[in-house]
Protein backbone atom coordinates (compact mmCIF):
# COMPACT_ATOMS: atom_id res chain seq x y z
CA UNK A 1 0.00 0.00 0.00
CA UNK A 2 1.50 3.22 -1.02
CA UNK A 3 1.25 6.48 1.43
CA UNK A 4 0.51 9.85 -0.19
CA UNK A 5 0.32 13.82 1.09
CA UNK A 6 -2.01 16.77 -0.07
CA UNK A 7 -1.12 20.12 1.95
CA UNK A 8 -3.46 22.74 1.06
CA UNK A 9 -3.18 26.72 1.54
CA UNK A 10 -2.24 29.99 -0.09
CA UNK A 11 -0.44 31.00 2.80
CA UNK A 12 2.17 27.84 1.70
CA UNK A 13 2.59 28.99 -1.32
CA UNK A 14 2.81 32.42 -0.93
CA UNK A 15 5.58 32.12 1.88
CA UNK A 16 3.53 33.28 4.80
CA UNK A 17 3.75 29.99 6.29
CA UNK A 18 6.79 27.25 6.02
CA UNK A 19 5.26 23.71 5.54
CA UNK A 20 5.90 21.55 8.39
CA UNK A 21 4.05 18.71 6.83
CA UNK A 22 5.78 17.05 4.79
CA UNK A 23 9.17 15.96 6.95
CA UNK A 24 7.33 15.38 10.03
CA UNK A 25 4.62 12.95 7.52
CA UNK A 26 7.96 11.25 6.44
CA UNK A 27 9.14 11.01 9.36
CA UNK A 28 5.77 9.18 10.95
CA UNK A 29 5.53 6.80 8.13
CA UNK A 30 9.48 5.75 8.53
CA UNK A 31 9.19 5.57 12.41
CA UNK A 32 6.83 2.55 11.48
CA UNK A 33 8.58 1.06 8.20
CA UNK A 34 6.46 2.58 5.76
CA UNK A 35 8.01 5.62 3.29
CA UNK A 36 5.93 8.46 1.01
CA UNK A 37 5.14 7.81 -2.66
CA UNK A 38 3.76 11.25 -3.26
CA UNK A 39 3.16 14.73 -2.04
CA UNK A 40 0.83 17.51 -3.69
CA UNK A 41 0.89 21.48 -2.79
CA UNK A 42 -2.35 22.92 -3.39
CA UNK A 43 -3.59 26.80 -2.88
CA UNK A 44 -7.31 27.70 -1.84
CA UNK A 45 -9.14 26.84 -5.33
CA UNK A 46 -11.28 24.71 -5.31
CA UNK A 47 -11.49 22.92 -8.48
CA UNK A 48 -7.85 22.35 -8.07
CA UNK A 49 -8.74 20.95 -4.53
CA UNK A 50 -12.13 18.90 -5.49
CA UNK A 51 -9.66 17.31 -8.42
CA UNK A 52 -6.67 16.18 -6.42
CA UNK A 53 -9.08 14.94 -4.17
CA UNK A 54 -10.69 12.75 -6.44
CA UNK A 55 -7.61 11.33 -7.79
CA UNK A 56 -6.62 10.27 -3.91
CA UNK A 57 -9.88 8.72 -3.84
CA UNK A 58 -9.83 6.88 -6.69
CA UNK A 59 -5.89 5.90 -6.39
CA UNK A 60 -6.43 3.42 -3.63
CA UNK A 61 -3.32 4.78 -1.53
CA UNK A 62 -3.65 6.18 1.92
CA UNK A 63 -3.94 9.60 1.95
CA UNK A 64 -3.77 12.81 4.43
CA UNK A 65 -4.58 15.71 3.35
CA UNK A 66 -3.80 18.96 5.73
CA UNK A 67 -5.61 22.11 5.73
CA UNK A 68 -8.13 23.94 5.19
CA UNK A 69 -10.88 22.03 6.74
CA UNK A 70 -11.82 25.16 9.09
CA UNK A 71 -15.16 27.24 8.90
CA UNK A 72 -13.71 30.54 7.49
CA UNK A 73 -14.13 31.39 3.97
CA UNK A 74 -10.88 30.13 2.83
CA UNK A 75 -11.36 27.01 4.14
CA UNK A 76 -12.81 25.03 1.12
CA UNK A 77 -11.68 21.16 2.06
CA UNK A 78 -14.71 19.73 3.38
CA UNK A 79 -16.47 20.93 0.39
CA UNK A 80 -14.47 20.03 -2.03
CA UNK A 81 -14.29 16.59 -0.59
CA UNK A 82 -17.50 16.41 -0.76
CA UNK A 83 -17.92 17.19 -3.89
CA UNK A 84 -15.36 14.75 -4.78
CA UNK A 85 -16.75 12.25 -3.00
CA UNK A 86 -20.74 12.75 -4.49
CA UNK A 87 -21.86 13.29 -0.63
CA UNK A 88 -23.93 15.48 0.83
CA UNK A 89 -22.50 17.82 3.64
CA UNK A 90 -24.18 17.50 7.27
CA UNK A 91 -23.54 18.49 10.96
CA UNK A 92 -22.21 14.78 11.94
CA UNK A 93 -23.05 13.97 15.10
CA UNK A 94 -20.02 13.02 17.54
CA UNK A 95 -18.57 16.32 16.11
CA UNK A 96 -21.53 18.59 17.12
CA UNK A 97 -20.71 16.92 20.70
CA UNK A 98 -17.26 17.44 20.58
CA UNK A 99 -17.37 20.98 19.09
CA UNK A 100 -19.88 21.89 21.50
CA UNK A 101 -17.79 20.65 24.47
CA UNK A 102 -14.87 22.22 23.54
CA UNK A 103 -17.16 25.72 23.44
CA UNK A 104 -18.65 24.75 26.93
CA UNK A 105 -14.70 24.32 27.92
CA UNK A 106 -13.49 28.01 27.02
CA UNK A 107 -16.44 29.24 28.15
CA UNK A 108 -15.74 27.38 31.43
CA UNK A 109 -11.72 29.30 31.21
CA UNK A 110 -13.20 32.61 30.32
CA UNK A 111 -15.62 32.52 33.20
CA UNK A 112 -18.42 33.21 31.31
CA UNK A 113 -22.14 31.13 30.53
CA UNK A 114 -22.00 28.77 27.51
CA UNK A 115 -24.05 30.25 24.98
CA UNK A 116 -25.06 27.54 22.39
CA UNK A 117 -27.43 29.73 20.43
CA UNK A 118 -24.93 32.50 20.27
CA UNK A 119 -24.34 33.44 16.52
CA UNK A 120 -20.74 33.00 16.96
CA UNK A 121 -20.60 29.58 18.46
CA UNK A 122 -23.41 28.36 15.56
CA UNK A 123 -21.19 28.95 13.70
CA UNK A 124 -18.70 27.36 14.73
CA UNK A 125 -20.33 24.07 14.39
CA UNK A 126 -20.12 24.45 10.33
CA UNK A 127 -16.33 22.81 11.55
CA UNK A 128 -18.23 19.61 12.14
CA UNK A 129 -19.93 19.69 8.96
CA UNK A 130 -18.53 16.78 6.91
CA UNK A 131 -19.63 14.40 3.71
CA UNK A 132 -22.19 12.25 4.86
CA UNK A 133 -20.58 8.91 6.29
CA UNK A 134 -17.04 9.57 7.39
CA UNK A 135 -15.40 8.53 10.31
CA UNK A 136 -14.33 11.17 12.64
CA UNK A 137 -10.39 11.53 13.59
CA UNK A 138 -9.93 12.73 17.79
CA UNK A 139 -8.15 15.75 17.67
CA UNK A 140 -6.14 15.76 21.29
CA UNK A 141 -5.05 19.24 20.90
CA UNK A 142 -8.76 20.81 21.20
CA UNK A 143 -11.11 18.35 19.82
CA UNK A 144 -12.31 19.94 16.72
CA UNK A 145 -11.99 16.63 15.11
CA UNK A 146 -11.02 15.61 11.46
CA UNK A 147 -12.37 12.73 8.84
CA UNK A 148 -11.72 9.86 7.16
CA UNK A 149 -13.53 9.28 4.01
CA UNK A 150 -12.51 5.69 2.83
CA UNK A 151 -8.77 5.79 3.17
CA UNK A 152 -8.48 9.38 2.77
CA UNK A 153 -7.76 11.08 5.91
CA UNK A 154 -8.61 15.16 6.63
CA UNK A 155 -6.85 16.84 9.69
CA UNK A 156 -5.99 20.65 9.98
CA UNK A 157 -3.63 22.73 8.71
CA UNK A 158 -2.00 23.39 12.36
CA UNK A 159 1.13 21.36 12.55
CA UNK A 160 0.51 20.93 16.56
CA UNK A 161 -3.17 19.47 15.95
CA UNK A 162 -2.32 17.30 12.50
CA UNK A 163 0.04 15.75 13.19
CA UNK A 164 -1.00 13.67 16.45
CA UNK A 165 -4.15 12.93 14.16
CA UNK A 166 -1.65 11.49 11.70
CA UNK A 167 -0.43 9.08 14.30
CA UNK A 168 -3.53 7.69 15.49
CA UNK A 169 -4.75 6.97 11.94
CA UNK A 170 -1.75 5.51 11.11
CA UNK A 171 -1.67 3.51 14.28
CA UNK A 172 -5.62 2.75 14.61
CA UNK A 173 -6.07 2.18 11.08
CA UNK A 174 -2.90 0.41 9.36
CA UNK A 175 -0.66 -0.58 12.72
CA UNK A 176 -1.42 -3.69 11.41
CA UNK A 177 0.57 -3.50 7.80
CA UNK A 178 3.33 -5.10 7.54
CA UNK A 179 5.63 -3.53 4.64
CA UNK A 180 7.92 -5.25 2.78
CA UNK A 181 11.50 -5.71 3.40
CA UNK A 182 13.95 -2.68 2.12
CA UNK A 183 17.13 -1.96 1.46
CA UNK A 184 19.82 0.59 0.03
CA UNK A 185 23.02 0.90 -0.86
CA UNK A 186 24.76 3.54 -2.43
CA UNK A 187 28.34 4.86 -3.56
CA UNK A 188 29.92 8.05 -4.54
CA UNK A 189 31.59 8.04 -7.79
CA UNK A 190 33.68 10.79 -8.70
CA UNK A 191 35.10 12.41 -12.43
CA UNK A 192 31.58 10.64 -14.16
CA UNK A 193 28.58 12.29 -15.54
CA UNK A 194 25.03 11.29 -15.11
CA UNK A 195 24.78 11.41 -18.71
CA UNK A 196 27.67 8.83 -19.60
CA UNK A 197 26.27 6.46 -16.89
CA UNK A 198 22.58 6.15 -17.80
CA UNK A 199 23.17 3.14 -19.95
CA UNK A 200 24.76 1.28 -17.14
CA UNK A 201 21.88 2.76 -14.43
CA UNK A 202 19.26 1.21 -17.21
CA UNK A 203 21.29 -2.07 -17.87
CA UNK A 204 20.73 -2.72 -13.74
CA UNK A 205 16.85 -2.21 -13.83
CA UNK A 206 16.67 -4.68 -16.58
CA UNK A 207 18.28 -7.47 -15.59
CA UNK A 208 17.42 -6.72 -11.44
CA UNK A 209 13.46 -6.55 -11.61
CA UNK A 210 12.59 -4.96 -8.47
CA UNK A 211 15.33 -3.14 -8.14
CA UNK A 212 15.31 0.78 -8.65
CA UNK A 213 18.27 2.60 -9.29
CA UNK A 214 18.91 6.21 -7.56
CA UNK A 215 22.12 8.58 -9.34
CA UNK A 216 21.96 11.87 -6.81
CA UNK A 217 24.27 14.74 -8.74
CA UNK A 218 26.28 17.30 -6.33
CA UNK A 219 28.60 19.76 -7.68
CA UNK A 220 29.56 21.89 -4.13
CA UNK A 221 30.10 19.32 -1.88
CA UNK A 222 32.42 20.86 1.38
CA UNK A 223 34.40 17.66 1.24
CA UNK A 224 33.80 15.94 -2.35
CA UNK A 225 33.14 18.58 -4.27
CA UNK A 226 31.56 17.42 -7.76
CA UNK A 227 29.80 13.86 -7.24
CA UNK A 228 27.38 11.13 -8.02
CA UNK A 229 25.88 9.32 -5.49
CA UNK A 230 24.95 6.28 -6.90
CA UNK A 231 22.95 3.45 -5.68
CA UNK A 232 19.89 0.59 -6.04
CA UNK A 233 16.77 0.41 -3.93
CA UNK A 234 14.29 -2.66 -3.30
CA UNK A 235 13.83 -5.92 -1.55
CA UNK A 236 17.35 -6.62 0.29
CA UNK A 237 18.88 -9.55 -1.58
CA UNK A 238 17.95 -8.02 -4.86
CA UNK A 239 19.56 -4.98 -3.92
CA UNK A 240 22.72 -6.63 -2.94
CA UNK A 241 22.97 -8.76 -6.30
CA UNK A 242 22.27 -5.42 -8.34
CA UNK A 243 25.15 -3.47 -6.22
CA UNK A 244 27.47 -6.01 -7.07
CA UNK A 245 26.42 -5.90 -10.97
CA UNK A 246 26.95 -1.98 -10.36
CA UNK A 247 30.01 -1.83 -9.12
CA UNK A 248 31.57 -4.15 -11.44
CA UNK A 249 29.76 -2.15 -14.13
CA UNK A 250 31.57 0.85 -12.99
CA UNK A 251 34.94 -0.52 -13.60
CA UNK A 252 34.02 -0.34 -17.10
CA UNK A 253 34.95 3.50 -16.47
CA UNK A 254 38.73 3.57 -15.28
CA UNK A 255 38.49 7.54 -14.96
CA UNK A 256 36.13 7.15 -12.28
CA UNK A 257 36.96 7.77 -8.72
CA UNK A 258 34.62 5.43 -7.21
CA UNK A 259 34.01 4.93 -3.15
CA UNK A 260 31.64 3.65 -0.08
CA UNK A 261 32.75 6.94 1.90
Amino acid sequence: MSFGLIIIGDEILSGRRQDKHLAKVIELLGARGHALSWASYIGDERPRITAALRDAMASGDVVFSCGGIGATPDDHTRQCAAAASGRTLALHPEAKLLIEQRMRETAAEQGVVFEPDRPDNIHRLNMGVFPEGVAIIPNPYNKIPGFSLGDVHFVPGFPVMAHPMIEWVLDQRYGHLRPAAHAERALFVQGGMEATLTPLMESIEAEHPGVRVFSLPSVDHPTRGRHIELGVKGEPGAVDRAFAALRSGLTAFPCLQVSTE
